[in-house]
């Protein structure tokens, strides 16, 4: 029996460290104008989405034609400062998104297609075990740890 195999690939070295290279830069480039949040900082703040993106920059184009409306107590120059960061950074988030879905799937993909084949080994050896193969014993012996059933409660 044949298993289904989806990915085939060999990734060089070399092309690891570069991308982790080149991925470390644009953290270390970034990082003194990145502010982390705490879980709960993030429950209860607005959130930009297609519609408010829009609001906003529409807001920002009537605050510069008609800034004569712009209350007192709101900081205009605060206010420019915040959309243009989310403004320049939000092409970048788009494509590190698209790159760690890219990676995710394909991790999945090759561990599962691993795990797959590690299991079928597993069947073997555990078989062999069972037949009294002596050199299948010490592996099935580690490997059947992996695989020992918990107890429910």
């Amino acid at each position: 029996m044949s298993t289904k195999n989806q990915i085939s690939i060999v990734i060089p070295q070399n092309i690891i460290e570069e991308v982790t290279n080149k991925l470390q830069e644009c953290r270390t480039a970034l990082a003194p104008y990145l502010q982390a949040l705490k879980a709960e900082e993030r429950i209860t703040m607005l959130k930009l989405g297609d519609k408010t993106v829009a609001t906003v920059q529409k807001t920002k184009s009537y605050i510069e034609t008609n800034p004569e409306f712009v209350p007192s107590y709101l900081n205009k120059q605060e206010f420019l400062k915040d959309e243009a960061v989310a403004s320049q950074l939000s092409p970048i988030e788009n494509l590190a998104t698209q790159l760690s879905s890219d990676i995710s799937d394909t991790v999945m993909l090759a561990g599962s297609e691993a795990l797959y084949a590690a299991l079928l080994y597993y069947g073997q050896i555990k078989e062999a075990n069972h037949k009294g193969i002596p050199t299948a014993k010490p592996i099935y012996e580690d490997l059947s740890q992996r695989f020992a059933k918990r107890k429910s409660k």
